[in-house]
């Protein structure tokens, strides 16, 4: 088992920066990676790090303004946004994969936080 503890969301205008962390506790696991889900829409891959390397992928709409990274000591992973729109407004999660593997799908990923909301005003 993993419990996975987000922190950090909040209110913020357009333009600005926030960061959300995710506090990991019980087995090891491979691989951390986030995901939002705005209302109505489905939940999308947003990006993962492979917890040994610290190798980061990401998905389009956010590459260039997010940034993920873990420290290992704390057992936690960040999510820093940078230039948020209001399009980023959702529910963020944290989530972690056991096996090896970056997958971008949710159903890959084993363990869930119990999600934290971020908004973006305009």
């Amino acid at each position: 088992q993993v419990q996975l503890v987000e922190s950090g969301g909040g209110l913020v205008q357009a333009g600005g920066s926030l960061r959300v962390s995710c506090a990991a506790s019980g087995r090891t696991f491979s691989t951390m990676a986030w995901f939002r889900q705005a209302p109505g829409k489905e939940r999308e891959f947003i990006a993962t790090i492979i917890w040994s390397a610290g190798s980061t992928y990401y998905a389009d709409s956010v590459k260039g303004r997010f940034t993920i990274a873990r420290d290992k000591a704390k057992n936690t992973v960040y999510l820093q946004m940078n230039g948020l729109k209001p399009e980023d407004t959702a529910v963020y999660y944290c989530a972690c994969r056991i096996g090896i593997g970056v997958p971008r799908s949710e159903s890959a990923y084993d363990y869930w936080g119990q999600g934290i909301q971020v908004t973006v005003s305009s």
